[in-house]
């Protein structure tokens, strides 16, 4: 049997780079324009709703804050049907205090009702239903196109064939000797090979972004492949701690305050920041820390679980005693959201959601125009021909 030779295997890259790109292009440039509106959903959806545009003096609530246990009250006297749990976010700034509602039974993916209160706890400023409103709609497209489960998967399994399409440009553009005409962007040329330079740029100078963007959404998407690769690669991934179930009596006594949960939770965890603090239905407490080495400032992965009744310790999950894996698996989020890079970062990636569009065009504007004139491709090239 004859082996490729790489004359033949630069043909066959450039030709799987070409109806991948027709194919999965449109795909990946729906998940890269939505991906680019929700590197700044917050402060879109802001804009999007006066109501929120409130702003309060002093620093933002902490831990020994009493607005916590005002908060719950609020909500509780204006929505008493609603006995499931509530969770309040510690946003770091002064402002509206964001809030959850999650019904019993409905799980991470349920329907959950959003609420915004006054700094001081003691009014409600607005409520919405998850995914009835522009920023959330757009967020369940881009992580699940509308259809739940069966939607998280085909994002993820379609992760892996875009990674492919990158690779797979790169490998057809690579060359084999000439460097300085690989680079070269000919000006005045004609529209076929303009376009081809475009692209090439593009997908060059988009390429290590677009990797690590289409990489860590595959492995959101996917969480138990991606961890089964984790384990057999750098290390088990321990599982998350689940929140105790408290006894029934525990559920109906009046039990101790969001207060004295926060410090309960506190002593734990001392050097920890509050980002989350769940207020129960009939279950625990749940307080969520971000520790001092976690990158991930909105949804960090430390737990303390308190019991409502007397204030004592149920579970605890800490950030600081995990394995490689779940360290790998902490930085996900924060790096495909680019949270953990401040502007900078999200600016740069939400410029980087619009190259799969720019590559889509190119690419399909100079297949049909070399369509049109029957020419065949070059054998030589590379991403820029497709």
């Amino acid at each position: 049997m004859r082996l490729p030779t790489r004359f033949s295997l630069r043909s066959f890259f450039r030709r799987l780079h070409l109806w991948l790109g027709l194919s999965v292009g449109l795909l990946f440039v729906l998940m890269g324009l939505t991906g680019s509106a929700l590197v700044f959903y917050e402060d879109i959806d802001r804009l999007l709703h006066p109501a929120l545009r409130v702003s309060a003096p002093g620093a933002a609530p902490g831990w020994e804050d009493p607005v916590w246990d005002r908060a719950l009250s609020t909500v509780r006297a204006r929505w008493p049907d609603r006995t499931g749990a509530w969770r309040f976010e510690a946003t770091g700034v002064p402002g509206p205090i964001p809030a959850r509602y999650q019904a019993p039974g409905e799980g991470h993916h349920g329907r959950r009702v959003m609420v915004w209160l006054t700094p001081d706890g003691t009014q409600v400023l607005r409520e919405a239903t998850w995914g009835r409103y522009a920023m959330t709609w757009i967020y369940d497209l881009h992580m699940e196109l509308l259809a739940h489960a069966p939607g998280r998967a085909f994002v993820g399994w379609s992760g892996l064939v875009m990674l492919v399409l990158l690779l797979s440009g790169l490998w057809a553009w690579w060359p084999k000797g000439g460097w300085a005409a690989a680079w070269h962007f000919k000006r005045g040329a004609v529209p076929s090979r303009r376009l081809r330079d475009i692209h090439k740029w593009a997908g060059l100078l988009s390429l290590p972004l677009l990797l690590m963007l289409v990489a860590t959404g595959t492995m959101l998407a996917l969480p138990e492949p991606s961890n089964a690769v984790l384990a057999r690669t750098v290390g088990a991934v321990a599982a998350s701690v689940r929140a105790p179930v408290v006894a029934p009596s525990s559920a109906m006594a009046p039990g101790i305050t969001v207060a004295q949960a926060l410090a309960a939770a506190h002593r734990v965890m001392p050097q920890g920041r509050l980002a989350w603090v769940e207020a129960p239905g009939q279950g625990a407490f749940m307080v969520r820390v971000q520790q001092p080495d976690d990158p991930s400032f909105r949804f960090p992965h430390s737990h303390v679980f308190v019991d409502p009744l007397d204030g004592h310790i149920l579970a605890v999950q800490d950030r600081e005693r995990f394995g490689p894996g779940n360290v790998v698996n902490n930085w996900l989020h924060p790096l495909h959201d680019a949270s953990v890079g401040g502007w900078p970062l999200r600016v740069l990636v939400l410029l980087m959601g619009l190259s799969p569009l720019l590559l889509f065009i190119t690419g399909l504007l100079r297949w049909w125009i070399r369509r049109r004139a029957g020419r065949p491709s070059p054998q030589r090239g590379g991403p820029q021909d497709a």
